[in-house]
C-alpha cells in the first residue's frame, strides 16, 4: 500500500492498476477500468515553480518531462507520446547532462511554470445570492454568518448582493445616499439585454450596436460595474447596513401554501449580471437557499403544501412534474457559467428538500462547493462558510478558470473524466467513441478548484491483441500527461504538469504482475463513482447486481482456488480489502437510496466525486477507533461485536462523526464521576475521543456533523447504521454489554461465503 502513497505523494495521482493491462481483450477482463484519480493542483512543498514558458512538442503540443529522450550535442529532444524531434528554444542553450534544466530532473515529474510577470488585474469577485423567504430565526442566522463572513474576506475583492423570495432584489451598494434596489419578478425569466436596460447600464452611453457579448471590452463602463460590483474594504459598511436591515419576504403565504420562492430566477440574474460585468474573471455566485424552490423554471414543486415533494420513488416511477423542466434549465444555466469561467457554490439549510437534485449539474459543471445542513443556525454550515475564506493551515486553497487537458501515447484513449468539471468538446485521436461522464474531449473546464478537487479519469485501452507473442516489443510503456492552466488564488495564471509512466504487459503468465501493481483502495473509489454516474445515467440499472456480477468476475480472474471447491479459495493481499469495500460500498448511501431523499443523495455523490481517495475511502468504509482503560486507542472491526458496555467508540463516516459511550462509561458520565479528582482517568478517556474528533472536523470541508451519543440511546442509530450486522436478532444473545442490529441484510460473513461460491464456479 506505501508505495502508491509514496507515488501520489509525488504526483497527486492513485491508479487502480498501476501495472496495466495492455490489450482492449485483457483490460475489458479485468473488471475495474484502466483509470487514474488525479488531484490537479494538490500541493507539494518541494515541487519547483519555474518563472518561464514550457517547451513543448511541435505535433502533439505535449510539455518536455523526464521522459523525453534527450539529444544533448545536437540539442533535440523526442517527445515520448508522437516521437517527434523537437528543437530546444534558444534560452537551453548552456544545457548538458551535467547541467539539466528543472523538468528534465527524474524526480520532478509533476511541476509548475508560471510565465506571467505582471501581477494581474482580475480581483476575485463574490456575489451573495440570499433567501429571504425563512423564519426570523433561520434568517438572523444567516445574517450572523454572512457578515462573519464578510470580514474575512480579501479587502481587494469585489462584493455583489442580490436576495429573493417573491421577487429577485439587486442592490445597489454603490449608491450610498440610501439603499437602492433593482426588482425583477420571480416568475418571469430575465435574460441579459432585458437585465442591462432595466438596470440603466447604458443610462450615460448609448448601447453598443454591434452584435456582441456585453462585457467591459464593449462598453459598459468602470463606474456602471462599481454600482453592483464593490471592492470589500469600500462596501462593508454599505453591506452590513443592508444585511441588518433584511426583512423575512413581506408577501403573505396562505396557511395551505408554501411560500413563493423563485430560486432559479436569482441565480439566472446573477450569473446574468456576472457575464455582463465581469466575463473570464474568477467570479464565484454564493447562494444561500432555505426551503424549496416553488416559483420560475427551476421550481421543484407546486405551492400547494397538498402535493409533497419528490422523492426517490417519484424519480424513479418519472411522477415528478417538475424535475425535468428544472434539470433543463440548471443545464442551461451552467452552460451559461462554464461559458463565462463562473462558479455557483451552493449553501442549502433546511429541514425541507430545495432542490440540490436539480441545481447540482450547475454546481457540479462549474466545479463549486456545495454544503447541506438543517439550518443556518448549525455549525455544520457556520464552520463550514468560515473554511470558504480562511487562510493558513486549513485554507481550501480556491483558485479559478482552470483547463484541464490530456496527453497519452497513442494505444490509450480517454473516456472521459467523473468529476467537477465541463467538457470543452475538443474532439482529437485521444478521444474514445465510448463515453463516461464528461467524455468526447481531451480538454475540459474547471470554473472553480481547489486543493483539494480530485477528477476521475477514465481510460480505454485500444491496442489489438500481439499476434506473436514471443516477439517483445521495444517499449513496454504507456505515458500520460495532465496539463492544468489555472489562476491561482495569489492571481498568478500557472500551468502544472503532471507526465507518468507505467508498464503495459500483455499475454499468458500476466496476473502476477497485475496482482503486483493492483491498488485496491484506488480501485473501490472508481467503482463507487462509476456505480453513482451509472445510477444517474442509466435507466433500469440494477446497482447492486451490477457490483456483485463485477466483484464475482474479478475473484474468478485473481483468486487462487481449485475449481468447484469453496474452501480453497484465496485472495493475494493486494486484492483481500477489496470485498470488503464493496461490501460496505453495496449498503452505503451513494447505492441504498432508501431513507434518504434525492437532495441527500444528489449531495453524497456530488461530495464523493471531487474528493481524493483517502476521503472517498471513508465514505465507503468508515473508520473505527476504540477507547478503553485497558488500551490506549485502537482501530476496531467496523462491526456489531465492536460495541462494549465499558468501551467509547468514535466513528468517523466523512459526512458524520460519531462518539458512542458504551452503557457503563453513560452511567459513570450522568453520575459525574469524571468531575472527581480521584477519577482524572476517567475524565481523560472521555476527552480522548473528542480531541481527536476536533482533529478530524479540523481538516475536513464541508465540516461534518458531530454526534453524541449512549449506547441504546436515539442517536445510537447514526453508528449501528454503519457496523457489519454479524449478531442480529436472528442469532444466539449477543456477549454481555454487546448489541445486536435489528435487520434483515446479510453480514459480511454470508456476504464472503456466497462470493467464494460463486467465484469457483
Amino acid at each position: 500500500m506505501s508505495e502508491f502513497l509514496d507515488l501520489e505523494s509525488q504526483d497527486g495521482v492513485r491508479m487502480p492498476w498501476n501495472v496495466i493491462p495492455g490489450t482492449k481483450q485483457e483490460s475489458t477482463n479485468s473488471v475495474v477500468p484502466v483509470s487514474a484519480i488525479y488531484t490537479p493542483i494538490k500541493p507539494f512543498p518541494s515541487m519547483p515553480v519555474l518563472p518561464y514558458a514550457p517547451s513543448r512538442c511541435r505535433t502533439c503540443r505535449s510539455v518536455l518531462n523526464p521522459f523525453s529522450t534527450v539529444d544533448y550535442a545536437a540539442k533535440i529532444w523526442i517527445c515520448p507520446f508522437c516521437f517527434t524531434r523537437n528543437h530546444f528554444p534558444p534560452h537551453y542553450a548552456s544545457i548538458s547532462d551535467e547541467n539539466l534544466p528543472a523538468e528534465l530532473f527524474p524526480q520532478y515529474t509533476t511541476i509548475e511554470y508560471d510565465s506571467s510577470l505582471e501581477k494581474p488585474t482580475t480581483p476575485p469577485v463574490f456575489i451573495f445570492v440570499v433567501d429571504t423567504c425563512m423564519i426570523e430565526e433561520e434568517l438572523s442566522f444567516l445574517k450572523s454568518a454572512l457578515s462573519q463572513a464578510l470580514g474575512l474576506l480579501p479587502d481587494h475583492s469585489l462584493v455583489g448582493l442580490i436576495t429573493f423570495g417573491t421577487f429577485v432584489h439587486v442592490h445597489e451598494l454603490g449608491f450610498s445616499s440610501v439603499p437602492k434596489t433593482y426588482i425583477f419578478k420571480g416568475s418571469k425569466e430575465v435574460n441579459k439585454d432585458q437585465l442591462l436596460e432595466q438596470m440603466s447600464f447604458f443610462l450615460k452611453k448609448p448601447k453598443p450596436t454591434t452584435g456582441v457579448i456585453a462585457g467591459p471590452r464593449d462598453g459598459l463602463s468602470t463606474e456602471s460595474i462599481a454600482r453592483f460590483l464593490l471592492p470589500a474594504s469600500d462596501c462593508e459598511f454599505a453591506l452590513n447596513s443592508v444585511l441588518e436591515e433584511l426583512q423575512k419576504d413581506p408577501w403573505p403565504v396562505p396557511a395551505d401554501q408554501r411560500a413563493a420562492r423563485c430560486t432559479s430566477t436569482a441565480l439566472s440574474v446573477a450569473a446574468s449580471m456576472l457575464g455582463a460585468c465581469v466575463p473570464g474573471s474568477g467570479a464565484r455566485i454564493m447562494a444561500f437557499i432555505g426551503g424549496p424552490s416553488t416559483e420560475g423554471q427551476g421550481a421543484i414543486v407546486s405551492k400547494n403544501l397538498s402535493e409533497p415533494i419528490r422523492s426517490h420513488k417519484d424519480l424513479d416511477k418519472d411522477s415528478a412534474p417538475h424535475f425535468h423542466k428544472a434539470v433543463k434549465f440548471y443545464e442551461g444555466l451552467s452552460k451559461q457559467l462554464v461559458h463565462q469561467g463562473h462558479v455557483l457554490d451552493l449553501f442549502a439549510c433546511a429541514l425541507d428538500q430545495v432542490g440540490i437534485a436539480e441545481i447540482k449539474i450547475a454546481v457540479e459543471r462549474t466545479g463549486g462547493l456545495v454544503v447541506l445542513a438543517e439550518s443556518f443556525g448549525h455549525s455544520v454550515f457556520k464552520d463550514s462558510l468560515k473554511r470558504v475564506f480562511q487562510t493558513g493551515d486549513y485554507e481550501l486553497g480556491l483558485s479559478s478558470n482552470g483547463i484541464f487537458e490530456i496527453n497519452c501515447s497513442k494505444d490509450v484513449k480517454v473516456q472521459g473524466i467523473i468529476g467537477p468539471c465541463a467538457s470543452l468538446e475538443k474532439k482529437g485521436p485521444l478521444s474514445s467513441d465510448t463515453v463516461v461522464g464528461q467524455g468526447s474531449t481531451s480538454a475540459w473546464k474547471m470554473c472553480g478548484l481547489d486543493k483539494a478537487t480530485s477528477l476521475c479519469l477514465i481510460f480505454e485501452i485500444v491496442k489489438k491483441e500481439i499476434p506473436d507473442a514471443t516477439v517483445q516489443p521495444t517499449s513496454n510503456q504507456f505515458y500520460f500527461q495532465f496539463l492544468t492552466y489555472y489562476q491561482h488564488s495569489s492571481g498568478q495564471m500557472r500551468l502544472r504538469v503532471t507526465t507518468l509512466s507505467r508498464r503495459w504487459v500483455a499475454g499468458p503468465g500476466i496476473l502476477q504482475d497485475l496482482i503486483a501493481g493492483f491498488d485496491q483502495e484506488a480501485a473501490a473509489v472508481v467503482m463507487a463513482r462509476l456505480v453513482s454516474f451509472k445510477m444517474e445515467t442509466e435507466a433500469e440499472f440494477d446497482p447492486i447486481r451490477w457490483l456483485d456480477k463485477s466483484l464475482i468476475r474479478m475473484c474468478a480472474r485473481f483468486g487462487d482456488y481449485q475449481k468447484d471447491s469453496p474452501s480453497s479459495f484465496s485472495l493475494s493481499p493486494r486484492f483481500s480489502i477489496f470485498p470488503q469495500f464493496m461490501f460496505h460500498l453495496r449498503r452505503s448511501q451513494f447505492v441504498q437510496v432508501f431513507n434518504n431523499s434525492p437532495d441527500e443523495t444528489a449531495y453524497f455523490r456530488m461530495i464523493l466525486n471531487r474528493e481524493n481517495v483517502a476521503n472517498s475511502v471513508v465514505m465507503i468504509q468508515p473508520s473505527l477507533i476504540s477507547y478503553s482503560f485497558h488500551s490506549g486507542p485502537e482501530p476496531a472491526l467496523l462491526d456489531v461485536a465492536a460495541i462494549a458496555a465499558d468501551r467509547i467508540l468514535l466513528l468517523d463516516a466523512y459526512f458524520t462523526v460519531v462518539i458512542f459511550h458504551g452503557s457503563t462509561i453513560a452511567q459513570w458520565r450522568k453520575a459525574g464521576y469524571q468531575d472527581l479528582p480521584e477519577h482524572q482517568a476517567f475524565a481523560q478517556l472521555l476527552q480522548a475521543p473528542r480531541d481527536d474528533g476536533d482533529q478530524i472536523i479540523k481538516e475536513r470541508f464541508p465540516v461534518p456533523r458531530l454526534v453524541i451519543c449512549d449506547q441504546h440511546g436515539s442517536q445510537a442509530r447514526f453508528l449501528l447504521a454503519k457496523l457489519n450486522p454479524s449478531a442480529t436478532y436472528n442469532n444466539e444473545a449477543p456477549l454481555p454489554g454487546g448489541d445486536v442490529i435489528f435487520t434483515d441484510d446479510v453480514g459480511f460473513e454470508v456476504f464472503l461465503d456466497h462470493l467464494q461460491r460463486l467465484a469457483v464456479q
